[in-house]
């Protein structure tokens, strides 16, 4: 985990970057173009500004002190001379104008090497989320049921956006600014050694001092962004259950929760900036020292004619463009040391290896008929004890047969493992007489029509979530499968009938008109094999009947396996198998169960007795049971 890695230390951070950069390089390869444009656009930057300060040098040596006066000598400068429009004066215009020139082309040439990195990054940014979105929708179910949703889409979103942020603002200056202080400590070397030796020598100082503080910050940035996470993912699951938590008068509660997890975040990002201002109050010291050394020793040497006081405003000048970004280069380090945990946990992410995938040579499903065969699975959820063992039984083309069970038996899991979610531990599923795994992932599934007993709907349209199921359904084939499914009706008298859009997961709707757009998608796909997932829970009989009714429809000449723990509702189906201790326990009709299996007969008496039947209190379910 991010909070126990090693802290990386300030010489490591290039090493970091740089795999990074290995890590998203197919994304950066494709901005190859751009990027080098804008270190071209960058370098050219550099040199104008190390060129600079040169027309202030010149204006001193060769127009107010073309020669250092000494004592008794006569002062009278160039600008003081007779003749000096002719002569001077036309140089002092030209060193102004020159001035003026440097300034506005570095200006430009800092502004266009900005622009062109940003959109670099942006690009790039775009095809790593895009990246990490496809990855994220391709982990099983083994890896979503143990991350935290709110940390996932921490980690796509803040994550992925402070690398862009980072290359604009921190590694761009980061490398112009020293570049820069490389170019103008060869120039000061060259004019005069002994004094440029005073810059160079507080620089490992310099280095000393941020690397002690670059430690820190990396430490502190990396337990501050697994603190956001769980932050966020804390945020995400109250939102998520805001109805519980409301009607349980859990507010309080979740308040002090979230108080402790925000307050644990903003001690560490206050360490942060604590750590951040001490650095640069110690580069300040550290600069002051080193500026007042150079005017000291330079002073002397103008004086003693050593050097020009050209030359000397021209080293002031560079120490000023050198030391004010030093500055700076906590906050480069710091904002580089986030972008670098940040990209630790996207690529937490990527590198995590896909369990479900096509084997090689896996060809398309389909057209199928729909047999199915279990032969001798076995599944766990990475647990010791198995959720399924030696499971071995079969489904032919156009059977309709019922799981049941207690709950956690597993009959929910033997559905997932039909679509992949899981793969099985050990033994085969068998489709049409082949291995699952032996097609493509997708073309598997688009086998598949699903009824869920927690059906999602998006906040779309109706008419939308119903093509879900068909991407490439028309109007007509979306109102065909509603009319199928019984929801027509209702979905006419809502304010905009199929356009209208309906609320997150389907929450402005009840549930039985949620089941039966579900079922409406289920149609619509129009696989060979239907999976309902306790499609009639929690809903009351008028509802149930209404699902039931078009289930009945939907399912007709389809392979269809239906989970249900509502015993009346598996009686019409062909086959019924009873799964208890990990086993398939018995198998047949519902006669066949009432006579031969006591866990089956004794669950059944226990929902519905003989006058409950007898009344009708599920009229619907009984003509269902009686098809």
């Amino acid at each position: 985990m991010a909070g126990s890695r090693r802290t990386v230390p300030f010489r490591e951070i290039i090493p970091g970057l740089r795999h990074l950069g290995r890590a998203f390089w197919p994304q950066i390869r494709q901005q190859r173009a751009m990027i080098g444009l804008s270190l071209l656009v960058l370098l050219f930057s550099i040199a104008v500004r190390v060129l600079e300060p040169w027309p202030l040098k010149l204006m001193f040596d060769w127009i107010i002190m073309p020669q250092a006066p000494t004592a008794g000598s006569d002062t009278t400068t160039a600008l003081e001379a007779p003749g000096f429009l002719a002569g001077p004066g036309v140089l002092l215009g030209s060193m102004v104008v020159a001035l003026i020139i440097l300034t506005v082309l570095r200006a430009v040439s800092e502004y266009y090497s900005r622009v062109g990195m940003a959109v670099a990054a942006t690009r790039i940014v775009t095809d790593v989320r895009a990246r990490l979105f496809r990855h994220l929708q391709q982990l099983s179910l083994r890896y979503h049921h143990q991350a935290k949703s709110g940390d996932l889409v921490t980690r796509f979103t803040y994550d992925v956006e402070r690398l862009r942020d980072t290359a604009v603002t921190a590694l761009l200056p980061l490398a112009a600014n020293l570049i820069t202080m490389t170019t103008m400590i060869g120039i000061m070397l060259w004019f005069d050694w002994q004094l440029a030796l005073i810059p160079v020598a507080v620089l490992p100082l310099f280095y000393l001092t941020s690397a002690r503080t670059s430690r820190a910050v990396q430490q502190v940035v990396r337990e501050q962004r697994r603190r956001d996470g769980a932050l966020a993912a804390a945020t995400a699951e109250v939102i998520g259950a805001i109805k519980y938590v409301q009607a349980l008068s859990l507010g309080s509660l979740q308040e002090k929760v979230f108080a402790r997890q925000n307050r644990k975040s903003l001690k560490h990002g206050a360490k942060a900036q604590r750590l951040a201002a001490g650095l640069e109050t110690k580069v300040d010291i550290i600069l002051v020292v080193a500026k007042g050394l150079v005017l000291w020793r330079g002073v002397y040497l103008v004086v003693t004619g050593a050097i020009t006081p050209g030359t000397l405003i021209l080293f002031i000048t560079y120490l000023q463009f050198m030391f004010r970004p030093m500055r700076q280069v906590v906050k480069y380090l710091t904002r580089i040391a986030r972008a670098t945990a940040s990209g630790e946990r996207i690529l937490e992410v990527l590198d995590t290896p896909l369990d479900i995938r096509d084997r090689p040579g896996a060809v398309e499903a389909g057209p199928i008929k729909g047999r199915i065969r279990f032969d001798h699975v076995c599944f766990s959820y990475g647990q010791r004890q198995p959720v399924l063992s030696d499971i071995e039984f079969a489904i032919e083309p156009g059977q309709r047969v019922a799981l049941v069970g207690a709950s956690g038996a597993g009959k929910s899991t033997l559905l997932a493992l039909m679509l992949r979610l899981y793969d099985t531990d050990s033994g085969r599923i068998l489709l049409d007489g082949r291995d699952i795994r032996d097609y493509r992932v997708d073309s598997l599934r688009r086998q598949f029509s699903i009824v869920l007993q927690d059906s999602v709907l998006f906040a779309v349209s109706i008419g939308d979530n119903i093509a879900y199921g068909d991407l490439e359904a028309n109007s007509a084939a979306v109102e065909r499968a509603a009319r199928l499914a019984n929801a027509h009706d209702f979905i006419m008298q809502l304010p905009d009938g199929y356009n209208t859009v309906i609320g997150e997961r389907g929450a402005t709707l009840s549930g039985g008109q949620l089941q039966r757009i579900a079922i409406a998608r289920a149609v619509i796909r129009n696989a060979p094999v239907m999976l309902l997932d306790e499609p009639t829970r929690g809903l009351d009989n008028i509802n149930r009947a209404e699902v039931v009714r078009a289930l009945q429809r939907c399912s007709a000449g389809k392979t269809a396996v239906l989970v249900t723990h509502d015993l009346l509702a598996s009686r019409g189906f062909d086959r019924i198998l009873v799964i208890r201790d990990r086993h398939i326990e018995a198998s047949g009709s519902h006669e066949e169960l009432m006579r031969h299996n006591g866990f089956y007969r004794k669950s059944y008496l226990e929902q519905y007795d003989e006058q409950t039947e007898q009344a009708g209190a599920y009229p619907a379910l009984q003509r269902l049971a009686s098809r």
